[in-house]
């Protein structure tokens, strides 16, 4: 069931497009924006969207950053492109899941963090990176990622 706010939030967004349909990933993220994540009772968007659940749901999975589970206060998408994976991945994730106790695609204990795997971040020139929430990361090295934690803490 959605929320006064939420409801007001998307008419909003589909009165800014010329077919409701067209706000889908937009409402997605309003909802996962009030919520952290996107439920599978999405049958209210649907309608809302005069969409089937079925055409809404992939909508939803197709895109990398509509959450369909719980995650973390944090979510923490480390790019593992081909150039970030030359430019030094694999010491970023072992830094990353030794911190933070977890491996990818899982949240940690104290609900803080969810490390996901990402194919892009657009910052192939500034490899590896990472986002956190929405604040991007480049030049990583394994000596930095601490003091990038410590600021989500």
């Amino acid at each position: 069931m959605l929320t006064e706010e939420e409801r007001r939030d998307i008419e909003r967004e589909i009165l800014q497009n010329e077919r409701k349909r067209a706000a889908a990933v937009e409402v997605l993220k309003i909802v996962q924006k009030h919520r952290g994540w996107v439920s599978d009772e999405i049958h209210d968007l649907a309608g809302i969207l005069e969409m089937t659940p079925a055409e809404l749901d992939a909508v939803a999975t197709f895109y990398s950053l509509i959450f369909r589970k719980p995650v973390g206060k944090h979510v923490i998408l480390v790019c593992d492109s081909v150039s970030c994976w030359v430019m030094g991945y694999e010491k970023i994730l072992d830094q990353l899941t030794s911190r933070l106790g977890i491996g990818l695609n899982e949240t940690s204990a104290d609900g803080q963090f969810t490390l996901l795997p990402v194919a892009c971040l657009g910052a192939c020139d500034r490899a590896p990176a990472m986002m956190i929430d929405e604040m991007l990361y480049t030049y990583l090295t394994p000596e930095k990622i601490d003091g990038i934690l410590e600021k989500y803490r």
